[in-house]
């Protein structure tokens, strides 16, 4: 009897998932919900500002899935820039043996912050 109350309380509504897309970001695609941070390619817009996207490839609602052909009808995904920042450097470094050549070069790709504030 204990085992199927536990069954009934993991099956509430609590712990449904919540609705999820998968949308195309400056050509990288990205698994997002409501209320999560991602760091995207750097995008146009100062902080604060709202971006939409209307490039989705799949949406997941309470279990039914709607899948694109390329894209989702409709449906847009709405956020807001956060920040822009820098990733981690890489270190290219180049050399030909016996040659004396070498070449040392850094880079850091830049990104944008952004919440996602909707799905719809």
């Amino acid at each position: 009897m204990v085992f199927s109350g536990l069954i009934s309380y993991l099956c509430s509504p609590i712990f449904e998932k919540a609705m999820y897309a998968i949308v195309n970001i400056a050509g990288k695609q990205f698994k997002v919900a409501k209320d999560q941070y991602i760091y995207a390619p750097k995008l146009e817009g100062d902080a604060g500002s709202e971006v939409s996207f209307d490039n989705v490839l799949l949406v997941e609602n309470g279990g039914s899935i709607d899948i694109g052909a390329p894209t989702v009808k409709g449906i847009t995904v709405s956020g807001k820039i956060l920040e822009h920042v820098k990733g981690n450097k890489v270190i290219v470094f180049k050399k030909k043996r016996r040659k004396g050549y070498q070449v040392k070069n850094g880079h850091r790709q830049q990104f944008t912050k952004v919440q996602i504030v909707g799905i719809g």
